[in-house]
């Protein structure tokens, strides 16, 4: 490109690229085709005239973000640079509770029903939330103890609510009991009745995941060692909301669900968006494990897992989008 080409490419890329103006907005001021226009654009990134550059926060991976969206088909994927101080086998769950309070704030409109099931991510998202609409929040599973109700998920049902100036209900039950009779009879009592009559108008839901290892599943460290190993003899690998699966996404163990104060799956899936978060590399293939189920439609994680999974070579991915069935039909 001569001189006279290079001063004209430069000031066709200005109006292009920093004043807004159209191709043929351009082409009409200089009195060439668009199509003239569109070759010298695409010149002029050729020749390095134009050098375009696309910056998130330093926090947020775009590209891993993007990859494990496409591959398992979810709506939203964000992923959070992992902390160069910390095990890769650890997540950070404030850092990633602040970044899915963010990503509610843009995924909540005016009227929704947000549940909130139980997990330290969600509580930390919660704790994070500054801006929601005005919407009802819910809970959607019991408390791990009674002794954690008022800063565990019924403190984040309230500060949810707060923030957005809506309704709140809250579960004042434990998340597991020691039969499905006694389950049956709290599922019955007013409070809790309430809020089940909530689920089925959910239209956003925060949920958490764990590993079927102790440390970083809450239903595996309130069982007893018999009833860890036989669910583990039944292939359990992760649990989310107390539901369990197996490497492939296929709900197991269905009678500890009867026994939990928790969102039904039938009920999660009808949900239109269900934001998991979970990081960590330890938590990697129990995160796997859920997407498979197709109950989730959106994750927060970080770079360690998100690592994982994008390498992962068990069974492919099924669309979280479809809500395929966890058992396969």
């Amino acid at each position: 490109m001569g001189p006279a080409e290079l001063v004209q490419a430069a000031a066709m890329a200005r109006r292009f690229y920093l004043e807004g103006k159209s191709k043929i907005q351009i082409a009409d001021e200089f009195g060439v085709s668009r199509f003239k226009v569109a070759r010298v654009l695409e010149t002029a990134l050729e020749r390095d005239l134009v050098r375009i550059e696309i910056r998130v926060p330093s926090e947020l991976d775009a590209e891993r973000s993007d990859a494990l969206r496409a591959r398992y088909g979810l709506r939203h994927a964000v992923v959070v640079e992992s902390p160069a101080d910390a095990s890769e086998d650890a997540a950070d769950p404030e850092n990633l509770g602040e970044v899915a309070a963010d990503l509610l704030g843009e995924l909540v409109a005016e009227g929704d029903v947000l549940g909130l099931a139980w997990g330290r991510s969600t509580i930390h998202m919660a704790a994070a939330l500054h801006r929601l609409p005005p919407c009802t929040v819910v809970q959607l599973t019991g408390v791990y103890d009674a002794g954690t109700a008022d800063r565990g998920s019924v403190e984040a049902v309230r500060r949810a609510a707060d923030v957005s100036g809506g309704e709140a209900h809250p579960i004042y039950a434990p998340m597991l009991l020691p039969d499905s009779a006694t389950a049956e009879a709290l599922r019955r009592q007013t409070g809790i009745a309430r809020a089940f009559e909530y689920f089925d108008k959910v239209t956003v839901a925060c949920v958490s995941i764990g590993s079927w290892e102790p440390g970083v599943s809450t239903v595996y460290d309130m069982l007893s060692e018999e009833e860890r190993e036989h669910y583990a003899s039944l292939g359990a690998a992760a649990e989310m909301s107390a539901h369990l699966f197996d490497a492939e996404g296929r709900r197991i163990g269905r009678d500890l669900g009867e026994r939990c104060i928790t969102v039904e799956a039938d009920r999660l899936r009808r949900i239109p968006e269900v934001v998991a978060i979970a990081g960590g590399r330890r938590k990697a293939a129990a995160i796997g494990a859920v997407l498979r189920s197709g109950l989730v439609t959106s994750l927060v994680t970080d770079t360690a897992a998100a690592d994982h999974l994008l390498l992962e070579t068990g069974p492919g991915p099924r669309p979280a989008l479809d809500r395929a069935d966890p058992d396969g039909a």
